[in-house]
């Protein structure tokens, strides 16, 4: 499989400089991102024309699994029963460019795990500071030019130069052995789903997902051991305080003001609104409580924490007993 300079662009009319993201990503939301998966469909799907607001009913799944909360993700079949998007795994057996230039000849989206150290949107972050492991799809790749536009996280942009080379491995000998990413390729049907049978299929899978919910509270799992681990990583370097948050609180609160956005989305005559202010409850609770974490880390003082948590699990239970009316209704 040889490489090509191909400026072929999945999405050929749309350009980092002028790029403006989904209104999921305002500078508004308490959490403007979530995680890098689904914000990157965030922004895939509104620029292929669909409603990304359809896709969230997956959240109500969100579980505590002991250390974390699920780092959530849109489920493939989802996609395809609400957009008609296909998305697998694609083998990787060659250099990674040849294959994504392969597939965007053809019109498809590869999603790739890359290392965030070469991605300049990440500045002040991860970038030039540490590697780490994210997703990004790639729009258009110029191998020539060395030069690709991605999304990731809430945007779109543009990387070139050595970070392309740091992100392709070609500082790589010949005999160095490659790292070869995990990688997903999406193919999209010829047009954008009708808005009208998109809706019912949301209002289908949020039966689903709702019938999948946890068994036990997730957040009141969680209060039962958020003091012992923040005393735990208040002996830890500061930078794992951040990972910390990221993975419990960020993704907690996030998802939440996901299944606010999408109750709201998916009825416009404010049927499902109590629902809905839970859910926000939720949110605004997470991320009252991140601030209370510095805090707490900062003056080695724990037992504010014990309670901290009290006003989300109870939304939480108020959430899922709306639901059950609502749905059963």
């Amino acid at each position: 499989m040889g490489l090509t300079g191909d400026m072929q662009a999945v999405f050929p009319k749309i350009d980092p400089a002028r790029y403006q993201p989904h209104a999921l990503h305002s500078s508004e939301r308490m959490w403007p991102e979530t995680n890098c998966y689904v914000d990157l469909w965030i922004e895939v799907l509104s620029t292929f024309g669909a409603a990304p607001e359809a896709m969230l009913g997956f959240t109500l799944t969100q579980d505590f699994e002991g250390d974390q909360f699920t780092f959530f993700k849109v489920p493939l079949e989802d996609l395809e029963t609400l957009y008609g998007i296909r998305c697998t795994e694609l083998a990787i057996f060659d250099a990674v460019e040849s294959h994504v230039l392969t597939q965007i000849g053809r019109g498809r989206l590869c999603l790739l795990e890359m290392d965030s150290f070469y991605m300049p949107d990440t500045q002040g972050v991860g970038y030039r500071r540490e590697h780490g492991k994210t997703t990004v799809a790639i729009n258009r790749l110029d191998v020539a030019g060395r030069s690709m536009d991605y999304f990731h996280n809430g945007g779109f942009f543009r990387l070139e130069g050595e970070d392309f080379d740091g992100l392709f491995q070609r500082h790589l000998s010949d005999l160095d052995p490659p790292f070869l990413p995990y990688t997903e390729f999406a193919k999209f049907p010829a047009a954008a789903v009708d808005p009208v049978r998109c809706r019912a299929e949301a209002m289908r899978l949020l039966a689903c997902h709702f019938g999948r919910r946890p068994d036990a509270n997730p957040v009141r799992e969680f209060a039962k051991v958020f003091p012992a681990q923040v005393e735990a990583i208040a002996e830890r370097e500061f930078d794992f305080f951040h990972k910390y948050a990221f993975n419990t609180l960020r993704q907690l609160g996030a998802n939440f003001e996901l299944v606010a956005s999408h109750l709201d989305w998916l009825a416009e005559n404010g049927a499902l609104a109590h629902a809905s202010e839970h859910a926000r409850k939720i949110s605004e609770s997470a991320k009252s409580v991140q601030f209370q974490l510095a805090r707490a880390v900062a003056r080695k003082k724990f037992e504010p924490l014990a309670t901290a948590l009290d006003p989300a699990a109870d939304a939480w239970d108020g959430l899922m007993d709306a639901l059950a009316n609502k749905l059963a209704g």
